[in-house]
C-alpha cells in the first residue's frame, strides 16, 4: 500500500535535488576553469554536456515510468547524481570532469520529469496546487547554490563542499528506497502506438511549445544574470551571487502562493498575470543603470516565471492521464531544447550588442508566449484527450 504523504515527500526532495544540480556546475564555473586552466569555449561545454545529459534523461524518463514505475528510475537518478557530484569534486582531467557533469545531467533530467509526474499522478484535481508546491522546492536547492557557494568558499575549497553536497543526496536516495510506490501503468506492455500519437497531438505540441520558450527564457536569466552584473553594472563577484538567488527565490516564493492564487482566477489568466510581472521585471533589468531597480527587476522576472510549468504541466497531466510520464517527456525535451538553444543564442548576440543587448530576447519571448497562450486557450481548456 502507497503512502500519498511520503510519495509526496520524495518527489519535493527531487526536485530540490534538481535545483541544485542546474545551478551547481554555472555557480563553480569560474573556479573550476582556474583548477583546470580552461578557456570560456571550455567552460560553455561543461554547460552544453550539462544541458545535453537533461535532455536525454527528459527522453528516457517518461517510458520508463510508464511501463516499469517511479521507483526503480528514481533510485539510479539519485545514484547517478552523487556519482557526478563527487567526480565534480575530485575530478583530476577534464575526461573525468565532463563525465561527471553529463551524469548528473542525466540523473537530474529523469528526476526532474519523474518527480512531476508522479505529482501529478496522485494530486488529482490538485494537480496545479501539487506541482506548485513541488516546484517551489526547485527554488529551494536553488536559491540554496549561490548562497551557499558564496558564504563558504571562503572558508572551504570547492572540493569539500560539492563533495559534501553529493554525500547530502544519499538522504533522498535512502528515503526513496523505503518507500512503496504504486504499481507501473503498463506492467503487461507498453502502448506504443498510443504514444506515437502524442507525437502528432496539436494540443501536447502547443503546450510544448510555450514550454519550449519559457524554459529558454529561465536558462537565460539564471545563467546570465551574475555576468550581466558583473559586466554592465560593475557589480563585484559575491553581490552578483546574491542577485543571482533573488531570482530563484522570486520563483520559489511564488510558487509557495500559487496554490492560493489559482483558485481565484483561471489558468489563462493566472499565467498572462505572472508573465506580465515577468515582462515589467525584464523591461526594469535591460533599462536601468541602478543596482537595486536591476535586482528588483531579477526578482520579479522569477515571480513571474513562475507559474508557466506547473500550469503547463497540470493540464498535460489532466488530457493525458493514462500516459502521463510519456507526455511530460515530450514537452519536456522540447523545454529543455529551447534551454539549450536560447542561452546560447543570448552569448552569441552578446558578442555583437553586449548582454544589455542581447537580454532583449527575454521581453520578445515573453510577449510571444503571451501571444501563443491567448491564441491558444480555448483548446487547451477543452475536455481531456485521454491517452492521445
Amino acid at each position: 500500500m502507497t503512502n500519498r504523504r511520503a510519495l509526496f515527500i520524495v518527489a519535493c526532495l527531487g526536485m530540490l535535488t534538481f535545483g541544485i544540480v542546474l545551478t551547481t556546475v554555472g555557480a563553480v564555473l569560474p573556479t573550476v576553469s582556474a583548477r583546470f586552466g580552461i578557456d570560456k569555449s571550455a567552460a560553455g561545454s561543461l554547460l552544453f554536456l550539462l544541458s545535453f545529459g537533461i535532455l536525454i534523461g527528459s527522453v528516457v524518463f517518461g517510458p520508463m515510468a510508464d511501463g516499469h514505475g517511479y521507483k526503480g528510475i528514481l533510485l539510479l537518478s539519485f545514484a547517478l547524481i552523487v556519482i557526478g557530484f563527487e567526480g565534480i569534486a575530485f575530478a583530476t582531467s577534464m575526461r573525468w570532469l565532463r563525465l561527471a557533469v553529463a551524469l548528473i545531467g542525466f540523473g537530474g533530467g529523469i528526476i526532474n520529469g519523474a518527480a512531476n509526474a508522479l505529482v501529478a499522478d496522485i494530486s488529482g484535481d490538485e494537480r496545479a496546487g501539487g506541482l506548485s508546491v513541488v516546484g517551489a522546492f526547485f527554488g529551494v536547492g536553488a536559491v540554496g547554490v549561490p548562497f551557499t557557494l558564496g558564504a563558504l568558499l571562503g572558508i572551504y575549497g570547492y572540493s569539500t563542499i560539492i563533495g559534501a553536497v553529493g554525500v547530502i543526496v544519499l538522504v533522498p536516495f535512502a528515503i526513496t528506497a523505503v518507500t512503496a510506490f504504486p504499481a507501473p501503468k503498463h506492467s503487461t506492455g507498453f502502448p506504443l502506438a498510443d504514444a506515437s500519437r502524442l507525437l502528432r497531438d496539436p494540443p501536447l505540441l502547443t503546450m510544448g511549445l510555450m514550454l519550449f520558450l519559457e524554459s529558454g527564457m529561465e536558462i537565460i536569466v539564471g545563467g546570465w544574470t551574475t555576468t550581466f552584473f558583473k559586466e554592465e553594472l560593475r557589480v563585484p563577484d559575491r553581490r552578483a551571487l546574491v542577485y543571482l538567488s533573488l531570482f530563484w527565490l522570486g520563483m520559489m516564493l511564488m510558487r509557495g502562493a500559487l496554490g492560493f492564487v489559482r483558485r481565484q482566477l483561471s489558468p489563462t489568466r493566472l499565467l498572462l498575470s505572472c508573465l506580465t510581472v515577468a515582462l515589467i521585471g525584464a523591461l526594469l533589468l535591460i533599462t536601468t543603470e541602478s543596482e537595486s531597480l536591476a535586482a528588483l527587476g531579477v526578482f520579479c522576472l522569477g515571480a513571474g516565471f513562475a507559474a508557466t510549468f506547473p500550469v503547463l504541466l497540470s493540464l498535460v497531466a489532466a488530457r493525458y492521464a493514462s500516459l502521463s510520464g510519456t507526455a511530460f517527456s515530450i514537452v519536456m525535451v522540447m523545454a529543455f531544447i529551447g534551454g539549450m538553444l536560447f542561452p546560447y543564442a543570448t552569448g552569441v548576440l552578446g558578442e555583437t550588442y553586449g548582454l544589455r543587448g542581447s537580454l532583449v530576447i527575454v521581453p520578445a519571448t515573453l510577449v510571444l508566449l503571451a501571444t501563443l497562450l491567448v491564441v491558444s486557450s480555448s483548446r487547451l481548456a477543452s475536455q481531456p484527450a485521454g491517452a492521445a
